[in-house]
This record gives structure tokens, sequence and C-alpha cells, in this order.
């Protein structure tokens, strides 16, 4: 049955605003899902998406509290059923001009913050809505990253260290989601041509083995296969999107 045909079903998403998480919202929403998106900022004005502010939550992942008020909010929005949650919201702060931001570098505060956002915000979010996903046989996909497994030239530490501990999380959920009927994936992009690319990422794409960057709806066909029915047996799994770039 295709989704068209099918009870419309509900995905929430957070990072919807730009890049990945746009292809995503425009991917889903094309095969006749329901939206919803979390972010730090209210509903825009230009949404150009059909959804209304009843599809949107204003949050800051980096609040704990907050996101415990969001997780309330959403469940009394989607009725007892969530059919997917893909957690891609991500920050990565950075030092003067743009520079990396190493482990001498990086502050406390931000260590912290990049980890609430990063690695504490999705399981707080799947440990939530885990009954509205069992009763729909859902999936969860945690957007990690190559960073994660490889000291990265811009990607400071914080976020990779925090995207390695998600890799992490992604099997440890699998095993606990996974009998009540859950799915948790975890997707890994490398570089992705989005608005904004670091100086030098050019240098980069020549040692990709495929000599050219992935696009953002490279990246939301592979999640949108990983929360349905094509992907009923895969759990556990984290799937490298970047070319080839993390077998060299």
């Amino acid at each position: 049955m295709s989704d068209t045909n099918a009870k419309k079903r509900t995905l929430l998403l957070t990072g919807a605003s730009r890049g990945i998480g746009h292809a995503t919202v425009k991917r889903f929403s094309s095969a006749g899902w329901r939206v919803i998106t979390c972010s730090r900022h209210g509903f825009p004005e230009n949404c150009p998406w059909e959804m209304g502010p009843e599809d949107h939550i204003q949050v800051d992942l980096a609040d704990p509290k907050m996101t415990k008020q969001a997780i309330k909010e959403i469940k009394s929005r989607i009725g007892g059923e969530l059919h997917a949650l893909v957690n891609n919201a991500g920050i990565s702060p950075k030092g003067e001009g743009g520079s990396r931001m190493g482990t001498i570098e990086t502050s406390i505060e931000d260590w912290q913050r990049v980890f609430q956002v990063n690695f504490f915000a999705p399981i707080m979010l799947a440990r939530g809505l885990a009954e509205e996903l069992q009763n729909t046989q859902g999936a969860v996909v945690n957007v990690t990253s190559i960073a994660g497994s490889h000291v990265h030239p811009f990607a400071g530490s914080a976020y990779a260290t925090s995207k390695a501990a998600l890799a992490s999380l992604t099997r440890e959920m699998a095993a606990d989601f996974g009998p009540r009927g859950i799915r948790v994936n975890a997707i890994a992009p490398g570089e992705i041509d989005t608005a904004i690319l670091s100086p030098g990422t050019d240098k980069i794409v020549e040692q990709i083995p495929m000599r050219r960057l992935g696009t953002p709806d490279e990246v939301a066909k592979i999640i949108y296969v990983l929360c349905t029915e094509m992907s009923s047996y895969v759990n556990g799994a984290e799937i490298h999107i970047n070319g080839g770039q993390h077998v060299i």
C-alpha cells in the first residue's frame, strides 16, 4: 500500500530549517506524511511547506526542561501515534573566523551544550515518545556524521565526540526498543552540499572516491527508506552516506 493510499503518517523532525532537514521535510511531505518540525525559532510566516503552526514546535533542545515540556506538547498534538522520529538537529561551535575548536580550546560549557543537543535530546525524545512509536511499530533515525569516526578538518571535537556517542546510542537503542517493534538506525553523512560549506571543502572532495559532494536529497532518500517498510528488518545499522569517503 502506498503512503498516498494509507492513513496519513506522522514524522517528528528536529533541525528542519536547512540542508538535510529541509530536504527531509520535502521528501516526506511529497509522500503524503504529516511532518512536525522542532526548532529554536517560531513558525516562519513564509514557510515553504503546506503546514501551519500546529505542525511546528518551538523548543531549544539545549534546555532539558524545555525539551521535556516540548515532549508533552508533541504528545498532545499527535493523538497517540508517531510513525517516525528523525533526530537531525546538531550544533558545532566554531572559534574565531570559523576555526575548528579542538579538545583544548573547547570550553566545558560548550561541550555540555553540544552534548545536550546532539546526544541527550535524541534519547529524551525517543524515550518520551516510545509509546506513540510502539503504537505504530515506528522507526527512529539518528543523524550522526563521518566526523564521529574520523578526526575532521572542520568539525570540532565536541561535535565529533557527540556524534560518536550518538552512533553508540543507536546500537543500544536498537537492542532496547527492538522488542517493542521500534527500529532504531543511524545515517552518517559525509560532505554534503549545503548552503554553508567550510573553506577547503574542495580539497576534501579530491579524496572522495566519487569525486563530488553529496546532495541533501540523497541523504533524505535514505532517511525515508529507514522510516518505511522498505527497511522492515534493518535495526541497529549506521549507514554511511559519503561517496566512499569512509573507506580511505
